[in-house]
């Protein structure tokens, strides 16, 4: 599958679950074929720390639904999952192309402030990894994550960073400082869709490789052109691979 635009969604959560779904699928059927579209993380069904079993059954619901809309378009958002064998819940990344799943990841770095922990399973960092989109390399951190530099260089070599997040108001300098800084760090496209929720940070936006941002609080879909050229032009033009010999 190729990707020719980048495309994230800055939704607000309600309580109603189906209503959520609906607001996504409209919002995914609006973007062209042979985009690559991130929406926040949990924007089915929020943390609903008293529903979990409910939003887990749900992710099955929904993932019937996204992966139909995936023909020709990339999709990628998490859900609420229910690990049998652990009999734990945790919060995990889907990647859907071509009406399949082609990528699965738990979260690795858990937020205590909200007490994410206790409700949810810790997933080993060894699963955050590079993946494949036809010929282009994708890596994922959710939320927290990009807070960890450590997790910055497993991505090496991507060319784009997918940053699903439910992030604060409070942080909200830090989520745009660091998403910049990673895109510039690692040389690489920086997708990131927060919740618009009144408490969330917004700051939705896809930044490219030379560091420029595309960003608007005040909308839903924000879009860009993926240029794979322009990561090749930064990679040379600065030469960090050939200092690091």
């Amino acid at each position: 599958m190729m990707i020719s635009n980048l495309v994230t969604l800055q939704l607000k959560t309600e309580e109603n679950f189906d209503e959520n779904l609906n607001n996504l699928t409209k919002h995914i059927k609006s973007c062209e074929k042979y985009s690559l579209i991130l929406a926040p993380e949990l924007c089915l069904t929020g943390y609903c720390y008293d529903k979990l079993e409910l939003a887990s059954s749900f992710t099955v619901v929904a993932t019937d639904t996204i992966k139909e809309l995936s023909k020709e378009k990339t999709i990628s958002l998490t859900m609420i999952t229910y690990d049998k064998k652990k009999k734990s819940y945790q919060n995990t990344a889907f990647v859907f192309s071509q009406n399949s799943l082609i990528h699965k990841q738990s979260k690795a770095k858990l937020f205590h402030l909200n007490k994410e922990a206790d409700y949810f399973l810790q997933a080993d960092e060894k699963n955050i990894k590079l993946f494949d989109i036809g010929n282009t390399k994708v890596g994922l951190l959710i939320c927290f994550e990009l807070r960890f530099i450590n997790l910055w260089l497993k991505l090496k070599g991507a060319d784009i960073i997918l940053v699903p997040s439910m992030w604060g108001v409070l942080r909200k300098q830090n989520l745009e400082q660091l998403s910049c800084a990673l895109a510039v760090a690692n040389q690489c496209y920086v997708v990131v869709a927060n919740s618009a929720y009144d408490d969330m940070a917004k700051s939705s936006a896809v930044i490219s490789p030379f560091g420029d941002v595309v960003i608007d609080d005040d909308k839903s879909k924000i879009v860009a052109k993926f240029i794979k050229s322009e990561i090749t032009k930064m990679r040379r033009y600065i030469h960090i691979a050939q200092n690091n010999l």
